[in-house]
């Protein structure tokens, strides 16, 4: 591609284009596994994996799915949390050719029955609970032909496959249950250890579809984002590229981000496989203690997370007793990163966190600051290698805007996604002429580094002007007193709409509505200042930890 002015701003060592290996992510788990076959690659509690145990495991269940019928194209459901038994599904459903449709493990019936049904998926990976609970009472509205359940005790040593079973039968609602055996149902544990590693040789081309991965599907129905083998392999590449002070086969990644979300799946999962690093399996990244407990136990170097996490961390009572300055390097995404966030947990581990942006459509990776040169607080960095983005006009969206004009962020690169799965007209209204068109209200300064205003699907109408909400939350949340949140546009008869926010005080505090309103006049013109407040505990939030505003919007909608 042609020289960009963020170019030069590229660490040393970073390339404006790579010289891709046109290796897929199954191929990177067999060349760790030939690399650094004792090295460990996974840890989860008491129980570890070398990578030549993770690459047994995956042939061995590469070969049961061939024996149930998985083949090139079948579509194979994970809905699974972060465990070992998640990364060896993955790979071996790539490593045949199938196609991987990751389920998050929250979705109810409904969403369930929607992306399997899209997606035609006839097998499905998924743990006792989710099947006893959600699956097994709508099976006759499914397509799937063949379960595999998974059990969280089976990735667990004595004595804690003991203790986690009467622990995980306590809980409100329970974790685990008991399956009863039927016809096409099958347990994992079981089809690993008495099937051989024999997988068939499969040539794995690298334009061909590895995984449907489904938006959020905020604004409508989920669609499946058609990413294929040379996506996610090119984009590891890239992030591997960015980070050039890795060090293949000794570093310690966290693997708190859901894998089931694109944002872990690349940077935890992937990334780690491809440079034999051991991961860190966290299940539930909402679990504090456990998280630090395991960063400071195994000195885990990368920590790929998003700002809730980082902010959670720094207000943990004790915090600063807690060993964590084997992290060197951190990767914040999916949200805006609060200055004061950033400081303090520098502060506390010594080590750097980058902000970076991408999208489900994406790979997800487009954007990040450097890692040792210029890092620009409050952007998501410049294009990586091999990627090209514009921001064009609100009005034509063809115009490319000038610096520090708000515009839509257009993205072009390897890691963009062949299309959406059977919906050729919202792929049409995606991608024109090779450019993604993200959706996103993004400017860019001078130097080509871009900061993010919001997204178009959040933008308020108020009497005429646009407004967007990351700007007044980033605003609220640069209050002392205010720990998070989250502001929406309500229908107003006088305005078109109207602004609210949402509030979390941070502990112990005195702050009032009428403060922050006279806060927010000092900061914004006077057309973005709340027209109310309201105080809450906490915010609705997604497996990522990123703030729900639909379902803030829907709830005041149902009050009126």
């Amino acid at each position: 591609m042609e020289e960009r002015i963020w170019h030069h701003f590229y660490d040393q060592g970073v390339p404006d284009s790579l010289d891709f290996e046109n290796v897929s992510l199954p191929e990177f788990l067999k060349q760790s596994a030939l690399k650094y076959s004792d090295s460990t690659a996974l840890i989860f509690n008491n129980y570890q994996l070398s990578y030549k145990q993770l690459n047994d495991q995956v042939d061995r269940f590469a070969t049961a799915l061939t024996n149930l019928g998985v083949t090139t194209n079948t579509p194979v459901a994970i809905q699974l949390p972060n465990l070992p038994q998640t990364i060896v599904a993955y790979y071996a459903v790539l490593s045949v050719g199938a196609r991987v449709v990751m389920t998050n493990p929250l979705y109810v019936e409904r969403e369930i029955k929607h992306q399997w049904n899209d997606a035609a998926c006839t097998v499905a990976i998924v743990t006792d609970y989710l099947f006893n609970s959600r699956i097994k009472h709508v099976r006759e509205e499914l397509p799937i032909k063949h379960y595999i359940i998974a059990s969280i005790p089976d990735c667990l040593k004595f004595p804690l496959n003991f203790l986690a079973t009467i622990k995980l039968k306590r809980a409100n609602p329970p974790l685990i249950a008991n399956v009863e055996r039927q016809d096409n149902l099958f347990f994992m544990k079981e089809l690993i250890k008495n099937t051989p590693p024999n997988p068939p040789k499969v040539r794995l081309e690298l334009d061909t579809i590895a995984l449907l991965q489904y938006t959020g599907g905020t604004t409508g129905t989920s669609k499946g984002a058609m990413l294929t083998h040379g996506n996610l392999s090119w984009n590891v590449q890239q992030v591997r590229a960015w980070f050039s002070e890795i060090t293949f086969g000794k570093e310690v990644i966290l693997g708190c981000l859901p894998f089931f979300h694109v944002f872990g799946m690349t940077v935890a999962m992937n990334l780690a496989v491809s440079v034999g690093a051991a991961i860190v399996v966290t299940a539930n990244p909402r679990d504090i203690p456990k998280m630090l407990k395991d960063i400071s136990r195994h000195r885990v170097t990368l920590f790929p997370a998003v700002p809730a996490m980082f902010n959670a961390i720094n207000r943990f009572p004790g915090i600063k007793n807690v060993d964590l300055r084997s992290v060197s390097s951190c990767f914040s995404g999916s949200a805006p990163l609060p200055l004061d966030v950033l400081e303090t947990f520098e502060g506390l581990t010594g080590s750097k966190i980058i902000e970076g942006f991408g999208l489900t459509e994406t790979s997800p990776v487009t954007h990040v600051n450097p890692l040792n040169g210029r890092r620009k607080i409050g952007s998501v960095g410049i294009p990586l290698s091999d990627t090209d983005s514009r921001i064009v006009s609100l009005t034509d969206g063809a115009t490319d805007v000038s610096p520090n004009v708000e515009g839509e962020l257009l993205i072009k690169g390897p890691q963009i996604m062949k299309g959406y799965w059977n919906q050729p007209d919202a792929t049409k209204q995606m991608i024109r002429n090779g450019w993604l068109f993200t959706g996103d209200i993004a400017k860019s300064d001078a130097d080509g580094y871009v900061f993010i205003v919001g997204r178009k699907k959040d933008m308020v109408t108020a009497s005429g002007y646009n407004i967007y909400p990351d700007e007044i939350d980033q605003i609220l949340m640069g209050h002392p007193e205010v720990l998070e949140a989250a502001t929406i546009g309500l229908p107003d008869e006088r305005r078109g709409e109207t602004i609210k926010s949402f509030v979390v005080p941070r502990d112990n505090s005195s702050v009032t509505v009428e403060q922050l309103l006279n806060y927010c006049k000092r900061e914004l013109a006077a057309y973005k200042v709340p027209r109310e407040i309201e105080f809450r505990k906490e915010l609705p939030k997604s497996a990522l930890l990123k703030v729900l505003r639909r379902e803030l919007r829907s709830e005041e909608i149902a009050k009126s």
